[in-house]
């Protein structure tokens, strides 16, 4: 999901090549006419070369020691970028009668002089506003300063944040309030073919990920900057940003805090267990493609016209834009290099800064699988892990904020964390995002100590902190975004998580210890996504985040799905982690698009929503070395779909991690069914269509449910929290389906 200068001041001083002399040609090519000299501007960059100002319409070429590897057409706007070249010399672009001299395209590898980024600290405004940086190909990105105070009382400690949206808009910088609210200054700063910034995007393709490295050296040479180090913030968007970008090593980035990120924008988020998620996913990558276009931002129109020829200028490549929505369709299997390019699990290992990481179990946007790659960050030196039920903000609520702002503090301002900022920002968020500001004390839990005294302090605690059942403390309104109990682990997975299996019988039972059915029968269902509304998010409500969010949860129409649970538990039930719903299945077209959700059913006859997971039938293969009894990581490889047969087939069904407390009473109850009304935001694209789905049980095709239990832990949070009130937790009468459960 990426921008090159294309002003010609900017293209002739930094990157631009001279092509004012015709290349010699061969002596043994003299039945060949030679070739002019072009009279369009190139920019050659990383697997890339931008041709600008050339005519609309002509047909060019690029050649490499006289062979044709790439050729196009010039747009309108006479501009046409060629990637995926392959790194080295003897390039041209050429046309019927002209011909550049020879070009170099650089590789990834190739590292800039720092005298790149020395020589632009005049370039950023000293005492803030609005800006350009100019990255290693002559690309100028679009940023926005905001300092906390006067230049003269400087320098200050330093955050950037990194995206598609328009973190660069002067007018639309409120999350910047946050920072500065810190002592910290904020630069937003616009990705490749974005807002004013020039060049063409693509989502995350490696130019944009050193665009971002170039940008954090830009910034952090400025005079203003404390010791020319800085921080990267963001949620969503520019969280996931931030992975990316930290796995290039930006030697003066010192820490990332990546907020409501994925791990696998294909296998988690796009297309989870193989289906596509036309709701938010498709919706939001819909937004960029028309934001990205000339002008798709209106801010962009605004400044151009009040003559900022940069920015102008800064969209001739807009056109260049890939069809996005195109390669979605095409795309529908998994498949390398892309794949692995838009995960950042296949890239967190370079990661080598402390990073905060923090996000929602029940993300109705990005999804909530990305704890799974936490194991991956093998080379940061101090990981801290936040992580909640609910929904995408609760990444910025303030139980996770307040030791967001202590780890930004200690590792980006330098000084003994003081959370005096705190009630300021939850009260500005607060009736904005959650319809309230009313929250519990802000303490400062470093008061006396001197910075090494904090930070020590900070690094001896542990990592991982998993807090409970956000929105149902009893202190404070439903809903609100207060936890009702914290638990603190050493690392993720949890240790001493015990894969917990019970089996599933026909007679809608989840037998303990993984015993089977011993009645061995099947039961069958009807697999129709239309008979369920496609989320849970009810029409009338207001915004989904807020503490009033209206949930349109439905029970299964009969005979769409099957449910099982168990007997009411004896004691407290802690689960924290992925699950494994292994199923034996057939069905009557040889395919199906399989949904396993885990609820509770109270004593009081509600069920509480907590999890799902989904899988299309013929996608599941499994990666075998990535897989475990508790997670299932399929392939999703075209090479590897398979139908499946007439008789009873395993599919092991990926349930995306979570963390519950079924308390003493309680009943666990799965069901299972066709994709839908499983997520605030999430919609699919289908195959089910009426066809039966038959479930099997017994010795032979023990079908049955892998659950992360953690014993031994002390559960003292007031039982339980009201019907509705878990945040991304949609609670409603419980209704038994045909198996009895």
């Amino acid at each position: 999901m990426a921008a090159c200068s294309s002003s010609d001041d900017a293209a002739t001083t930094t990157g631009a090549v001279d092509t004012t002399s015709a290349p010699t040609a061969p002596p043994t090519m003299e039945t060949v006419p030679l070739l002019g000299p072009a009279s369009f501007t190139v920019v050659p960059g990383t697997e890339q070369i931008a041709v600008l100002d050339a005519e609309p319409g002509a047909a060019l070429s690029v050649t490499r020691d006289g062979d044709v590897v790439a050729d196009g057409t010039v747009d309108e706007q006479g501009s046409l970028l060629f990637r995926n070249l392959e790194p080295g010399d003897t390039y041209a672009v050429v046309s019927s009668t002209e011909s550049t001299e020879a070009l170099t395209v650089w590789s990834p590898d190739d590292v800039p002089a720092a005298e790149l980024y020395t020589e632009q600290q005049t370039l950023l405004p000293a005492d803030g506003g609005f800006g350009y940086v100019v990255t290693r190909d002559g690309t100028t990105l679009s940023a926005n300063v905001i300092l906390p105070g006067p230049a003269a009382d400087g320098p200050y400690p330093t955050v950037v944040e990194y995206s598609g949206y328009q973190p660069s808009d002067p007018d639309s910088s409120q999350l910047a309030a946050i920072y500065t609210a810190m002592g910290l200054a904020y630069v937003g700063v616009n990705m490749r073919g974005t807002g004013c910034s020039g060049g063409s995007y693509r989502f995350f393709e490696t130019v944009q990920l050193l665009d971002g490295y170039d940008a954090i050296e830009a910034v952090a040479a400025q005079p203003w900057v404390l010791d020319h180090e800085v921080g990267m913030v963001g949620i969503s968007y520019p969280g996931i940003s931030q992975l990316f970008v930290a796995s290039t090593r930006p030697p003066s980035l010192n820490s990332i805090t990546p907020l409501s990120v994925l791990d696998d924008s294909a296998r988690s988020t796009l297309y989870p267990g193989g289906i596509l998620n036309t709701g938010f996913a498709v919706e939001w990558t819909s937004a960029r493609v028309e934001q990205a276009k000339p002008y798709g931002q209106e801010w962009t129109k605004t400044r151009s016209d009040a003559g900022d020829t940069v920015c102008a200028d800064n969209q001739k490549l807009r056109l260049q834009n890939p069809d996005l929505l195109a390669e979605i369709e095409t795309n529908q299997f998994y498949t390398n290099p892309l794949g692995d390019s838009l995960a950042p699990v296949t890239m967190v290992d370079q990661i080598d800064v402390p990073v905060f990481l923090a996000g929602a179990w029940q993300d109705e946007q990005t999804g909530g699988h990305f704890p799974a790659m936490i194991p991956a960050f093998t080379s940061s030196p101090h990981l801290y892990v936040s992580l909640v039920n609910g929904l995408h903000t609760e990444s910025l609520s303030p139980p996770i904020a307040r030791r967001y702002i202590e780890f930004l503090q200690l590792y980006v301002g330098k000084k003994v964390p003081d959370l005096s900022a705190g009630p300021l920002i939850a009260g500005g968020l607060g009736a904005a995002i959650w319809g309230t500001g009313e929250f519990g004390p802000w303490e400062n839990r470093f008061a006396g100590m001197t910075y090494d005294e904090a930070l020590a302090a900070f690094e001896g605690e542990k990592p991982v902190r998993v807090h409970l059942e956000q929105g149902g403390n009893p202190d404070f309104v439903p809903g609100t975004p207060e936890t009702n109990q914290v638990l603190e682990f050493d690392s993720w997975p949890i240790p001493g998580i015990e894969a917990a299996r019970w089996g599933l019988t026909t007679a809608g039972e989840l037998l303990a210890d993984g015993a089977v059915d011993p009645a061995a029968g099947s039961v069958s269902y009807t697999a129709d996504p239309s008979a369920l509304p496609a989320t849970f998010l009810a029409a009338d409500s207001p915004n989904i985040w807020n503490i009033g969010v209206k949930w349109d949860w439905r029970p299964l129409p009969e005979g769409t799905g099957v449910g099982f649970a168990t007997a009411p538990l004896a004691d407290d039930m802690v689960l924290i982690g992925s699950a494994s719903a292994d199923l034996w299945i057939t069905s009557s077209t040889g395919d199906t698009d399989l949904e396993v959700t885990i609820s509770e059913i109270r004593p009081d006859g509600t069920e509480i929503y907590v999890q799902s997971g989904w899988l299309r039938a013929s996608q599941r293969a499994l990666d075998e070395a990535a897989s475990s009894e508790l997670r299932p990581a399929h392939t999703h490889a075209e090479a590897d779909a398979a139908p499946l047969g007439d008789e009873p087939t395993l599919a092991r069904v990926d349930i995306f991690p979570f963390a519950h407390v079924f308390r003493a009473g309680s009943r666990l109850r799965i069901t299972v069914d066709a994709p839908g009304n499983a997520r605030g935001e999430w919609e699919f694209r289908s195959i089910s269509d009426g066809e039966t789905v038959t479930l099997y049980t017994g010795a032979d095709h023990p079908s049955s449910i892998a659950l992360p239990l953690v014993p031994g832990l002390s559960i003292t949070a007031p039982m339980p929290p009201a019907c509705g009130s878990l945040r991304g937790q949609p609670c409603r009468e419980y209704v038994p389906t045909a198996t009895g459960a």
